[in-house]
């Protein structure tokens, strides 16, 4: 038996440490937390200076009975959970349930999986760091709180089943704002002139550094240019340099991942932990942009071998974040000799995105020049300007640009494209110009990346809670997460060309969304409800100020107690004062005004599944009902655009001999038919789908079923072998279970079916991407 236990949370991470160690080291996982508090009203003691009760989790007894014989026949325990306030208070809670003593218990941390961290961390051991203990209890106790009182505030108040969070509720609060400020947008339009020149028998692009604000400015100033003669009127070249960006922190490689690979955040920490376990790259839990100088050395020699000494600049990054832990490191990879690494695709694709991040940051600026030439209009005061931009000397550029979020940008002013030779004076031949009209347009709707850049600029949660926080609002319906179509708007466009002035209306669309961040109306109430009487526990700068707090408690400057009793006072007064809030003043419902022939009152409202509109009084026993669409929310759907949904269900026609009835359910519009229900599809709508449309819906599912199920068995029909995404499974009860390679899914027998099922692990019960964190 080893005479040294080491223990980390992942059994991945167990792999990869214990080919570092020799013999005489045992590597075990705890598989992440092994005790919580637990649910109901005894977890914490308020009375008792908010003292917590653990209790080991249902599901890792049987770890703990395994740890404890493995520590029997240790000499030595090492505790080496994550380097960070989670993996810390991991690390607590095994030594106070393992009863480890202090002589034979050390703490070692690491931040990458590597030969050389493994053996400087047993060289280099410590005590359990008890502030950084202390800072993840009162993150864990005091959103307890607030969840165990607000929730059931919720229940009585607004609707069964709803959650409120200390994070998760300020980041709808920001969606929901941001939904409104769009929906209160109102479009001004202007007239953006641009213009195609010829010099030396090459074309480029100008624009007028002005917009019009009328068409009859634009009119006139085009006209104008008809009768008008172009020239070089001033030019101007200058040097100009771009730097790279710093190496990748959790909330930027969020970003640049969804950007980049159009990953979800949730996806990105998942795939990333892949890599931290495989020893591929640094810990990828870090607000630090820094590097160490064993990295800097390392990073240095790939660039020289692999690109040439000119390319090579060392650099040191600083965060801005003043919570930043300046002693960790951003993430990198643990060998910069390999710009690749073996894995699955998308574990390929984010390496190599870390890879060039961290490696164009020791890299030399690109070195530009940048030409910036004035046209002259020979009956006119103003000037229009064209710009080109060559590159001299790529740098770090031959590597790595990083992206931007597009519709953040204003539009491009003109092509950043080489121009051709020119010199002041010289004539420039106008091929054409075009007035076209533009739009304002309001803030766009977060991704779930932009919500996470907007979350750490305001200093709210940190690189631990990003994605949990993301993934916990959508999961709870306050945020659904899709791409939306646009809406045709028509624009004007005037062009000069040849001596002739044309003009047309054209259409485009707009308001396009692609995988954007939108509020439920469940969202809307419960956001304002909070506001009204929560305003702390909501406000933005109450929430970075409380995280500020967890870093001074982990710090060592505050005690966590006091820190949560200066927060819990002022919270329960709030929640025994709305106590006394009647359900009837909570702002669920809206008066939209009276049926048109009936008279009977319409009202938008939130129901049991879903929000609704209402036509009659609560107690009519014929009142009618008919579910919001998609996209309409209470508080402005029109009473015109309520009237059109009471057109629902409406009969589409006939197929089979039975009725198609086209309808909105909880789960959006689908046609029913003989008792089967088939969704309809993105851009068809109930109010208008036809019946050959609706026949072929439900060809269609019928078809695609029936390529699903591949076979099943008469000794057991509850086991099916269908066909999915990633291939043929095989279906029993609730679980799936793989087909193994060397096995065809058409030739198997029930037999055979058997036997995979019970040489496979009953699949787990998926408790989230983060596996420490619950």
């Amino acid at each position: 038996m080893s005479k040294n236990l080491v223990i980390v949370e992942s059994p991945a991470k167990a792999k990869t440490i214990e080919g570092y160690l020799g013999k005489d080291f045992k590597v075990t996982s705890s598989y992440g937390h092994i005790r919580d508090l637990p649910k109901g009203d005894k977890a914490i003691d308020i009375k008792n200076r908010f003292k917590p009760t653990y209790e080991v989790t249902p599901d890792k007894k049987e770890v703990i009975k395994t740890l404890k014989n493995l520590v029997k026949d240790a000499e030595m325990v090492y505790l080496a959970s994550d380097d960070d306030r989670e993996g810390e208070a991991i690390s607590w809670h095994l030594k106070e349930v393992l009863n480890l003593k202090d002589e034979n218990t050390k703490r070692i941390v690491f931040r990458e999986i590597t030969k050389n961290a493994i053996t400087k961390a047993i060289e280099n051991p410590r005590g359990i760091d008890y502030d950084l203990v202390n800072a993840q209890q009162a993150r864990r106790i005091l959103d307890r709180l607030v969840g165990f009182e607000l929730s059931p505030v919720l229940w009585k108040k607004i609707k069964t089943g709803l959650s409120a969070g200390r994070v998760q509720s300020v980041a709808v609060r920001l969606i929901v704002e941001r939904e409104r400020e769009i929906e209160a947008h109102k479009a001004k339009s202007s007239f953006r002139i641009t213009a195609q020149f010829e010099a030396e028998g090459k074309s480029f692009q100008a624009e007028l550094p002005k917009k019009f604000p009328t068409k009859a400015e634009a009119e006139a100033f085009l006209k104008n240019c008809l009768q008008a003669e172009f020239s070089v009127g001033n030019l101007e070249k200058k040097p100009a340099k771009k730097s790279p960006a710093a190496p990748f922190t959790t909330s930027t490689l969020q970003q640049e991942a969804s950007r980049k690979l159009y990953f979800s955040v949730a996806q990105t920490m998942s795939v990333a932990q892949k890599l931290y376990e495989a020893g591929k790259i640094t810990y990828m839990r870090t607000d630090s942009v820094n590097l160490s100088d064993d990295a800097m050395k390392s990073a240095e020699d790939a660039i020289k071998h692999d690109f040439g000494s000119q390319y090579h600049k060392a650099r040191k990054y600083s965060t801005k974040s003043e919570s930043a832990q300046e002693a960790h490191e951003a993430i990198r990879p643990t060998d910069f000799s390999k710009s690749e690494v073996s894995g699955d695709r998308n574990e390929q694709r984010l390496y190599e995105l870390i890879w060039k991040r961290a490696i164009a940051s020791q890299m030399s600026d690109a070195e530009l020049e940048k030409t910036n030439v004035s046209i002259a209009i020979s009956n006119s005061d103003l000037t229009l300007s064209a710009q080109g931009e060559v590159i001299k000397f790529d740098g770090f550029l031959k590597v790595y640009l990083e992206s931007t979020d597009e519709e953040n940008e204003e539009e491009e002013s003109s092509s950043k494209s080489l121009l051709p030779p020119m010199q002041v004076g010289q004539d420039l031949k106008l091929l054409e110009m075009k007035g076209r009209e533009s739009f304002t347009r309001p803030a766009p709707r977060y991704t779930e990346a932009s919500l996470v850049k907007k979350l750490e600029e305001l200093g709210i949660g940190r690189p631990s809670t990003y994605a949990p926080t993301i993934s916990t609002i959508q999961k709870r319906d306050y945020v659904i997460k899709e791409s939306r179509d646009g809406t045709p708007r028509e624009y004007q466009e005037m062009i000069i060309g040849k001596g002739e002035f044309q003009e047309s209306t054209k259409t485009e669309i707009t308001g396009a969304e692609k995988q954007k961040l939108f509020p439920t109306n469940i969202a809307m109430v419960v956001n304002d409800f909070l506001v009204e009487h929560f305003p702390n526990v909501i406000d933005v700068n109450f929430t970075a100020k409380v995280e500020k707090e967890f870093d001074d408690i982990a710090a060592g400057g505050q005690d966590w107690q006091d820190m949560i009793d200066g927060f819990y006072g002022k919270f329960h007064h709030s929640v025994e004062e709305t106590e006394q809030v009647s359900r009837q003043d909570v702002n669920t419902s809206r008066f939209l005004g009276n049926h048109p022939e009936s008279g009977r009152p319409i009202t938008a409202r939130l129901g049991k599944f879903g929000p609704l509109v209402q036509i009659g009084e609560s107690e009519d026993e014929d009142k009618q009902f008919a579910s919001l669409k998609k996209g309409q929310f209470i508080e402005n759907i029109s009473l015109e655009d309520a009237l059109e949904l009471f057109k629902l269900p409406r009969d589409v026609g006939m197929f089979e001999d039975k009725k198609m009835v086209a309808a909105i359910g909880r789960f959006g519009p689908y046609i029913r038919h003989d008792g089967n229900f088939f969704s309809l599809q993105k851009e068809q709508d109930p109010l208008s789908i036809n019946e050959e449309e609706a026949i072929q819906l439900i060809k269609a599912k019928r078809e695609a079923d029936a390529k699903k199920h591949i076979k099943s068995f008469e000794e057991n029909p509850e086991i099916q072998i269908l066909n999915g995404r990633w291939g043929p499974y095989i279906k029993f009860g609730k679980n799936n279970y793989k087909i193994p390679k060397d096995k065809e899914a058409e030739e198997l027998t029930y037999q055979e079916t058997l036997e995979i099922i019970e040489n496979q692990p009953e699949p787990k019960k998926r408790g989230g991407r983060f596996s420490k964190k619950k």
